[in-house]
């Protein structure tokens, strides 16, 4: 049903900018296995090799297609084919970079026992993550992330691996529409 919308988006991503349609990112997910994420690209090429981790609303390396992507979260769509591999599902943790992941205390290692979504508690709290770290007045977008978003993204992920059940994810699915469609 979304391959119309996918082809859209590819074209559009195609004559903005050269390189791929997609950035295929390294994540960590169930159990530790690392696998790369489906994204659509909105960053120039190399971007990774170029900057932080983390990024803020106007990173430099957003492609103008990029930019807009990602405030609609129009980016993130094409991890239904991660979800249809089977390395992610519709709900769960976001599958966060190995950096961030080599720094989880043993209690947050809890996180690694469930398979890594497309939203959750800290995706919908932090769906402005960009406009934080760039409000931040902190230089280093990945410090930015460490100390304003990171903490609390932790402990929404924990409280999700704990209560998880159908009626949260449901929940969660309908918040997330939501948010997208209405702000």
């Amino acid at each position: 049903m979304l391959f119309p919308f996918f082809l859209i988006i590819a074209i559009w991503i195609i004559l903005d900018s050269k390189g791929p349609v997609f950035y295929r990112g390294l994540r960590v997910g169930l159990h530790g296995k690392s696998f790369r994420i489906f994204k659509f690209r909105s960053m120039n090429v190399n971007a990774e090799n170029i900057g932080a981790t983390s990024t803020n609303k106007n990173d430099l390396r957003l492609t103008y297609v990029g930019s807009i992507l990602r405030k609609y979260k129009f980016d993130e769509l094409s991890q239904l084919i991660n979800v249809f591999l089977g390395d992610m599902s519709l709900v769960g943790p976001r599958p966060e970079v190995l950096k961030f992941v080599d720094q989880y205390s043993e209690e947050e290692k809890i996180i690694l026992t469930v398979k890594p979504g497309i939203t959750d508690f800290a995706s919908l709290k932090f769906h402005n993550e960009g406009e934080i770290i760039e409000n931040s007045g902190i230089i280093d977008a990945d410090e930015a992330y460490s100390k304003l978003i990171r903490p609390e993204k932790l402990r929404l992920q924990i409280k999700y691996v704990k209560e998880q059940n159908l009626i949260t994810d449901f929940k969660l699915i309908l918040l997330t529409i939501k948010k997208i469609l209405i702000g």
